[in-house]
């Protein structure tokens, strides 16, 4: 009996490592974050908030994938997208009040409001895809997914480009400003359609198929002398929650986040200075910090061979990070009495349409290869070199 216990011990120590060392380092990491603040130590506080934000976003990501188990598509994968999205929103903001002191912070909130939907297309979709496709040299996924999700973000990004065309003509920046806000409240609008679309009248354009459903039982009919326990990990104790339960969890994991982000806003707007990092670099580094547990998520599924799950959350994400963050953070500037306008540079604006077009001729027949996945990571790499030097 006590030679069992003692066995038992490490396996029980490694599970409680692996369940649960997000919150542990998460939670230490901003708190920290907050004591170097204080002390003036503005680059290690932004280092531990990034890692704090980073780390709670992970433990948020693995509550919302339990939810998201409990609930049929595409609210599972919803669920996901909204709460990294919140993350997103509450960065982006706490950065953008920085902008009462640094007026050119404006440009790196637009920045990251353009570089979220790059990451998501090409560094989430991109790794997942070529992650699975090493694995399982073709997958499968719900053709009409990805080909609504384009034309949404297509449309969208044709959208942005009316203040900013506007922009490099004669008009003023009251006349910017107006059609900004227009263009945000069309968006608001064309988000509420395509949610009504998406949960109610076109579900199955965002469900797996048949096909690819048939594809996975028989991988796992060859592959049933290696099953793995699946009541290994039923002590993780979030599972024993009720969904209530499970959101208020969420809501309390942002909170914290909100936090770390103050620090991570505070100190790195000071660091950006210091060092001279672009806009649009800066943008990317706070993309890439808030789409990081999208990221382990999408890979986790496409290597359990579910890439319709990884089509919903990373072409879900951008969606959401467009039609909802846009309108969210111009009435929270506006409330703050902070001047923000979609007028993108060039760059942002070319590289989010030229993101869709390669995300479509990627996912449009309906099946991935590891090649695909690939492309999006060199498109990514482009993007960055250039948002460097921009």
């Amino acid at each position: 009996m006590d030679t069992d216990s003692i066995v038992e011990q490490p396996n029980n120590l490694k599970y409680y490592v692996e369940d649960y060392w997000d919150i542990v380092v998460g939670i230490l990491a901003i708190v920290m974050a907050i004591f170097m603040h204080k002390s003036g130590q503005g680059a290690i506080a932004t280092a531990l908030a990034a890692i704090g934000i980073a780390a709670l976003s992970l433990t948020v990501s693995e509550v919302a994938e339990i939810l998201s188990e409990r609930l049929v598509e595409p609210y599972g994968s919803m669920v996901l997208t909204f709460s990294a999205v919140i993350v997103e929103i509450i960065l982006l903001y706490i950065i953008l009040l920085e902008a009462v002191h640094s007026p050119e912070v404006v440009e790196t909130v637009k920045g990251g409001i353009i570089s979220a939907v790059i990451v998501d297309m090409n560094v989430l979709l991109g790794l997942a895809v070529f992650i699975g496709g090493l694995k399982f040299t073709e997958q499968e996924h719900n053709k009409e997914t990805s080909s609504t999700y384009t034309t949404i973000l297509f449309v969208t990004a044709l959208a942005l480009l009316v203040p900013s065309l506007l922009s490099e003509s004669e008009h003023g920046k009251a006349v910017i400003q107006e059609t900004s806000i227009i263009i945000a409240a069309v968006l608001m609008v064309f988000y509420i359609i395509i949610f009504v679309f998406q949960t109610r009248t076109h579900t199955h354009f965002f469900q797996a198929t048949a096909k690819s459903r048939l594809f996975r039982l028989k991988r796992k009919l060859k592959e049933e002398n290696q099953e793995i326990d699946e009541n290994e990990r039923s002590d993780y104790i979030f599972e024993s929650f009720n969904n209530i339960g499970n959101f208020v969890v969420i809501f309390i994991l942002i909170g914290i986040i909100a936090l770390g982000a103050e620090v991570f806003a505070t100190d790195g707007v000071k660091l950006a200075k210091e060092y001279g990092i672009s806009a649009g670099l800066a943008g990317l580094i706070i993309a890439i910090v808030a789409v990081t547990p999208e990221i382990f998520t999408a890979i986790k599924a496409a290597r359990n061979d579910q890439i319709q799950r990884v089509v919903n959350i990373a072409m879900g994400a951008s969606v959401v990070s467009i039609l909802l963050t846009v309108p969210i953070l111009l009435a929270l500037a506006y409330m703050s009495g902070i001047n923000l306008m979609l007028d993108f540079n060039p760059l942002q604006v070319g590289a989010l349409i030229m993101t869709v077009i390669l995300a479509w001729k990627s996912t449009e027949e309906g099946h991935t290869n590891y090649f695909e996945g690939l492309a999006h990571l060199m498109f990514f790499v482009c993007y960055a070199i250039i948002a460097a030097y921009y």
